[in-house]
């Protein structure tokens, strides 16, 4: 019987991320759960293990490097591979909602570049070499329609561009790693009720992480990018 699939998924202890670990690991694969705060990831964790999934839990920052390696040696100590990468970790701060772009400090749009793009950045070079060395990987960068340039409006200026700088990291990426058995896309999982999306939004967690768990497990020679 060949061993469960490794998956990484990064700010994990709520939303999005906590709902594409619980789908993944329910398709059987094993799942190293990450977040900033130690303690929501760890009871996410444990949750996640009464309902008898198979899910690991090592603290994260993406915007930290040192963080992101001791969370790489972990797996690569407890695991010796890496296979799927869920780069979910994300912020959109209160300022970018509030203010035009002519009006936003360049802090918060700092700040939010830091996390949404810096760090998956931060986390691809740092755990693709893993991926690399079993010639497999399937990498999901959850994305926004808000970065689209198509229908590109105005406000939100710091998460905007930061989606749309991480739509060219999925690009770029999935050039650099074409012949490694890798697989690089990223998706828009629409308005969610999570804390950023709110009540309101129109789709469910489950809905949303749907497309995520379908391009973490896509077969062999498949890509949607």
């Amino acid at each position: 019987m060949a061993a469960p699939r490794i998956a990484l998924v990064s700010g994990a202890n709520k939303g999005l991320g906590f709902e594409i670990s619980r789908q993944l690991a329910a398709k059987g694969l094993t799942v190293v759960l990450t977040s900033r705060d130690v303690k929501k990831g760890e009871a996410a964790t444990a949750d996640l293990r009464r309902a008898g999934h198979s899910v690991d839990y090592y603290p994260m920052d993406v915007t930290d490097t040192g963080s992101v390696k001791r969370a790489h040696d972990h797996v690569a100590r407890r695991y010796g591979r890496l296979d799927v990468l869920v780069n979910n970790a994300g912020i959109m701060l209160r300022e970018d909602i509030d203010h035009p772009a002519l009006e936003v400090s360049l802090e918060v749009v700092r700040k939010t570049f830091e996390t949404n793009v810096l760090g998956h950045i931060i986390v691809s070079q740092i755990f693709i070499p893993l991926m690399k060395k079993n010639n497999y990987g399937r990498i999901v960068n959850l994305s926004s329609g808000l970065g689209t340039l198509s229908e590109m409006e105005g406000g939100y200026l710091g998460y905007r561009i930061s989606k749309t700088a991480l739509n060219a990291l999925t690009r770029i990426l999935a050039h650099e790693t074409k012949g490694t058995g890798i697989l690089v896309n990223s998706m828009c999982p629409g308005w969610c009720r999570t804390d950023m999306g709110g009540p309101d939004a129109t789709r469910s967690v489950e809905e949303g992480a749907k497309t995520a768990v379908y391009l973490a497990t896509l077969t062999d020679r498949k890509s949607v990018v």
